[in-house]
């Protein structure tokens, strides 16, 4: 059996369950108080080790989009993983099965607190793309040949970066498909009193083949509290 943090998917919604931004200052005080719930040093309570987004999510607030600087002549690299030498104590984990994402720097400043980026790959991943991860010292982790295995992933997360806490954050469909796959132990919803409506906009959980199917699946309540500005905090025990 292959060993895994304690997984948790930590966000912030609207009433309707969204997980996009909203221009009101009703979702400010939710995003700042979900922030301080997992990253700030003086307010988090989850302990966390590392916090893993997908490639969507990463480039809608991190990359924005940038095309990587690949050398298509590069030599090729080693085979396997690299663990760089980490620039913090927290990491941001980025799942990137065939390497897309267009970094400037080995690191991620979000909640206050400066995270060292590592890359989930699969085999698709180009060796150009690992020269590129490589020359940024960014880490990164193979896990899977054509699709990703989120199971090795995690395993080599806990075993090679020593995370014993990882929390999810996001988008929709990567949420889910950690839930399907039983690999998330906890669910906590910062809950901002917003909606909009919008049947396009992004969700909590959303499946998507082949990744994911539509499951019921139940959920335990292990705590509510009233936040500031009329949020509120859910906390949920996955029932496997």
């Amino acid at each position: 059996m292959l060993k895994r943090p304690y997984v948790i998917i930590h966000t912030h919604t609207s009433l309707d369950g969204k997980i996009n931004s909203m221009k009101l200052p009703e979702f400010q005080s939710a995003s700042q108080q979900y922030q301080e719930l997992a990253l700030d040093p003086e307010k988090q309570v989850f302990n966390i080790q590392g916090y893993l987004n997908g490639r969507i999510t990463t480039d809608d607030n991190t990359t924005h989009y940038r095309e990587p600087e690949l050398n298509e002549h590069a030599q090729p690299v080693p085979p396997g993983d690299f663990i760089a030498k980490p620039t913090s104590s927290m990491y941001y984990v980025s799942i990137d099965p065939s390497g897309k994402l267009g970094w400037q720097q080995n690191y991620v400043d979000y909640g206050n607190r400066k995270s060292h980026v590592i890359e989930v790959l699969t085999e698709k991943a180009s060796n150009a793309y690992k020269d590129f991860l490589r020359r940024l010292n960014i880490s990164y982790i193979i896990a899977g040949k054509d699709m990703l295995d989120k199971e090795l992933a995690l395993h080599k997360l806990a075993t090679d970066f020593n995370m014993q806490k990882i929390m999810i954050g996001g988008g929709g469909t990567l949420n889910w498909a950690f839930l399907q796959n039983g690999l998330v132990d906890e669910v906590s919803i910062v809950m901002a009193p917003i909606a909009d409506g919008d049947p396009n906009t992004q969700t909590l959980f959303m499946a998507k083949e082949p990744l994911s199917s539509i499951d019921p699946t139940s959920f335990s309540l292990i705590d509510v509290r009233p936040l500031k500005d009329s949020t509120v905090w859910l906390r949920y025990k996955v029932i496997k």
